[in-house]
């Protein structure tokens, strides 16, 4: 997850590169490591991809009652047509503007997206205006009991909700299966969300996801055997560096469990997919989302 140690490594490895905040554009939001307000259209960070031939796109807000409550989020289409539906799960600050965007480029592409708001158990979103928020005394004493109430079961509970809420949606093509991306916190949670929805998850994507190798039989790289999906999990250097088995047990666990799984540590630092953080890294987030593209298109 965003932790401490992983911060400490992000600020000394922007401080080796002479990091500027300003380069990476003004309207980039200041956020440590990628994991603002709500509103539509959401806003673009100048350093945002472009997409080509995008379809033309419309939101909304949604609710979806789930057992622990009523969950808020991001839902955005191409505006003709069904499509597959994926579920997106935030980074640690949360559903923002950045997410919203990274959501409206993924529906461009043609999917139907559910953005979720993992804090909804404690508040609806934007809960931080920022990430820059939770490094402050104030901004971790509002995450930190949020991020205590997300429980595995809890998560399993989320996304059974979230795939038969999609179901229902006009948008959603439900003779296709439903994909599942995230980021940083968010990433095991993908795998609990094909766990969950075996049948209907058939792709998860994690990228610089924390703890998908972890103690106990609700691990996540445990649950695999017990999807039905094909995963790609992109693993940041830091991260790496620092488990540098997880990638041989998550390997394992997906042969073991014959499952498709492209699994691959990138030369980039734990927060690089997110649009607004500052160890964004265009040339191998554009990789990591080709490749997320690629999965879809194969298994959805």
């Amino acid at each position: 997850m965003c932790d401490d140690i992983t911060d400490s490594e992000n600020a000394g490895w922007l401080n080796r590169r002479q990091f500027s905040l300003a380069g990476a554009g003004a309207a980039a939001l200041v956020a440590l490591p990628g994991c603002s307000k709500a509103g539509s259209p959401p806003a673009t960070p100048s350093n945002a991809p472009e997409t080509a031939s995008a379809l033309p796109t419309q939101s909304r807000t949604v609710v979806i009652d789930t057992p622990d409550g009523k969950a808020d989020g991001f839902f955005v289409a191409p505006t003709t047509g069904k499509h597959p539906a994926v579920i997106l799960w935030p980074d640690i600050a949360g559903l923002r503007d950045a997410y919203r965007t990274m959501g409206t480029r993924l529906a461009a592409a043609g999917y139907a997206v559910l953005v979720v708001n993992q804090y909804y158990r404690n508040s609806p979103a934007p809960v931080l205006a920022s990430f820059a928020e939770w490094r402050t005394p104030d901004g971790q004493a509002k995450l930190k009991p949020m991020i205590a109430a997300i429980t595995p079961a809890g998560t399993v509970k989320d996304g059974a909700a979230f795939v038969a809420w999609l179901d229902k949606q006009v948008e959603v093509d439900t003779a296709r299966r439903i994909g599942t991306a995230g980021y940083c916190m968010g990433g095991p949670f993908t795998v609990r969300t094909a766990f969950a929805a075996p049948a209907r998850v058939g792709a998860a994507a994690s990228f610089h996801g924390a703890s998908l190798v972890a103690q106990g039989p609700d691990s996540p790289h445990q649950l695999l055997a017990r999807t039905q999906a094909a995963f790609l999990l992109a693993i940041a250097q830091n991260d790496d560096e620092r488990a540098p088995a997880d990638k041989d047990t998550l390997r394992k666990a997906a042969d073991a469990a014959g499952r498709p799984a492209e699994i691959e540590a990138y030369p980039a630092q734990h927060g690089w997919c997110t649009i607004d953080s500052p160890v964004y890294d265009a040339p191998q987030a554009e990789k990591a989302w080709g490749r997320m593209m690629a999965l879809f298109a194969a298994h959805l």
